[in-house]
């Protein structure tokens, strides 16, 4: 991997961290930043902007512009997030969810900020915005029914292998037909295709697992029903699919994203669980990478 220097594997420690301390004990860190004076619970986040500061420096790309936008952004969604928890109590979604969603999402989907950092470092940008919308619907917000938790259960590995079965046979028949897929094989170890799984598990479900599921389906639900947040969900993810593998509008990728996502969010919404939805998407991932 190019420019993985001790500073980004220090930048990646730093940023790792927040997520895997809400996906370990969210109740209880929601709980004691609640208690924290709002001027602290607001102005904390601003310390993502650490792992911005010692990458870039170390390979003299830093810009103060780059410094203010990760150093403000995430304020700005504690305190959005905060408001719209006193003026939401109910949680059935508010113009500041929603907007702070719409943010995160096109500064993902359209690379906004990734020229901010080194090549083959630019996947701390999206690890950096995951971590500034846990804090921010986590902790503040303290979104309730999202099911970020990285106790896996018996109970997600059967829902999510189950969503996994279900949707293999339609894949593959529509890719095929399609001429999206192409079945071969890629000879790798058994350790090597394990490591693959948990990374993808990790680096890639996780983060669209919580957004689209545990985030966007969760608060359409409250608002449309479970039917139509399903559908609605599963189609804003196919369409964020739409520059991926292409130049161009990919209609075959977004067209079986968004069946994918069908299936993604029939996994999550069982037990309200992103493991469960996180287990069928990386295995999803995973055969395609090995095997088509």
């Amino acid at each position: 991997m190019q420019n993985v220097t001790p500073a980004a594997i220090v930048a990646l420690v730093l940023e790792l961290a927040p997520a895997v301390g809400l996906g370990c004990a969210a109740e209880r860190i929601a709980r004691a930043v609640g208690r924290w004076p709002v001027a602290v619970r607001v102005s904390l986040p601003a310390l993502f902007v650490a792992p911005y500061v010692l990458v870039a420096s170390s390979q003299h790309l830093f810009r103060w512009s780059w410094f203010a936008l990760y150093a403000l952004l995430p304020p700005a969604v504690a305190w959005l997030l905060l408001h719209a928890a006193a003026a939401d109590p109910e949680q059935r979604g508010d113009w500041r969810d929603w907007f702070i969603l719409l943010l995160l999402g096109l500064a993902v989907d359209l690379r906004w900020f990734e020229s901010a950092w080194p090549v083959g470092l630019r996947a701390l940008n999206e690890l950096l915005l995951v971590d500034v919308g846990l804090y921010g619907f986590l902790a503040i917000r303290q979104l309730n029914g999202v099911g970020f938790d990285f106790h896996l259960h018996w109970g997600d590995w059967k829902t999510g292998l189950r969503e996994l079965a279900f949707f293999a046979p339609i894949v593959f028949v529509l890719g095929l037909a399609l001429g999206f897929i192409n079945p071969h094989a890629n000879r790798v170890g058994t350790g090597a295709a394990l490591l693959r799984w948990v990374l993808i598990f990790f680096f890639t479900a996780v983060p669209e697992e919580l957004y689209f599921r545990g985030w966007m389906q969760n608060l359409l639900e409250r608002r449309v029903g479970r039917r139509a947040a399903l559908i609605i969900a599963s189609v804003l993810f196919g369409l964020s699919h739409f520059n991926k593998r292409s130049a161009h509008f990919n209609w075959r990728y977004v067209l079986l994203a968004t069946i994918a996502g069908i299936f993604y969010g029939r996994a999550w919404r069982e037990r309200r669980r992103v493991p469960a939805s996180t287990i069928t998407h990386a295995s999803v991932d995973w055969i395609w990478g090995l095997w088509f």
